[in-house]
C-alpha cells in the first residue's frame, strides 16, 4: 500500500511522450549527446528566439539551481520512496520535503 512516504510512480519520459514533447526516436538521439551538450545546445536554441541575445538572464549563476531542479525531479522518478530519494540526493528528507513543498515536483508529473 502507499503511504506518504512512498512516491508515486513517476516518469519524466512518460510525461513527456504524453505531453508528445518527445518520441521514443529523440530519446535515443538524446542518449548519445552528453549533458553538457544537451545544456549547451538548449541555450543556443532558445537565443535563437530572442536573435541570441540572453543579456540579463544571469544564466552562469542560475545553473546550480537549474541543475539542482533537474537531479530532484530524476530521484523522484528514480526512487520509490521520499527517504530513497533523499539519499541518493544527499540531502536529508526534511529537506527534500522542503522541496517538494516549494516546488511541488508531484504537479510536474502529474500536470
Amino acid at each position: 500500500m502507499n503511504n506518504k512516504f512512498d512516491i508515486k510512480y513517476y516518469s519524466i519520459s512518460k510525461k513527456l511522450k504524453r505531453d508528445r514533447k518527445i518520441t521514443e526516436e529523440f530519446e535515443v538521439m538524446l542518449n548519445n549527446l552528453s549533458l553538457e551538450e544537451i545544456i549547451a545546445l538548449k541555450l543556443e536554441l532558445a537565443s535563437k528566439i530572442i536573435k541570441g541575445k540572453l543579456y540579463g538572464l544571469n544564466i552562469y549563476n542560475n545553473l546550480p539551481i537549474i541543475a539542482k531542479d533537474a537531479a530532484v525531479k530524476y530521484a523522484f522518478s528514480a526512487c520509490r520512496t521520499k527517504a530513497a530519494a533523499a539519499a541518493m540526493l544527499g540531502i536529508s528528507y526534511r529537506r527534500l520535503m522542503q522541496l517538494q513543498k516549494e516546488y511541488n515536483y508531484s504537479s510536474f508529473f502529474e500536470g
